[in-house]
């Protein structure tokens, strides 16, 4: 499930030959409106994509967490396994009053 940024020939020939089903939103151009069927299916997908997104969105907001704070890949890691554990930890008690 990717955004409109990831539309275009090289990422479908790419999943296509991997066997993979896309799911990348499909991407309006001037005087190229998208039809009614690709803008049903940017529906389908977003429903999908706004589950994940929303993660990060409040890890962004909650954490001020814009970009990376250190160098290389080893720490950068770190750095966002830390904020998926305070993300997790941050709705934990909320999400034991409801019971889920």
């Amino acid at each position: 499930y990717g955004d409109k940024g990831y539309s275009g020939l090289p990422n479908e020939i790419l999943l296509k030959d991997k066997k993979l089903k896309s799911a990348i939103q499909k991407k309006g151009s001037r005087n190229h409106p998208l039809s009614p069927a690709a803008k049903r299916f940017n529906k389908l997908v977003s429903k999908t994509r706004y589950k994940v997104e929303r993660v990060f969105g409040s890890i962004k907001r909650w954490f001020r967490s814009a970009g990376t704070r250190y160098i290389g890949l080893d720490k950068t890691h770190t750095q966002h396994v830390m904020e998926s554990i305070a993300y997790n930890l941050y709705r934990a008690p909320n999400i034991i009053l409801k019971g889920f």
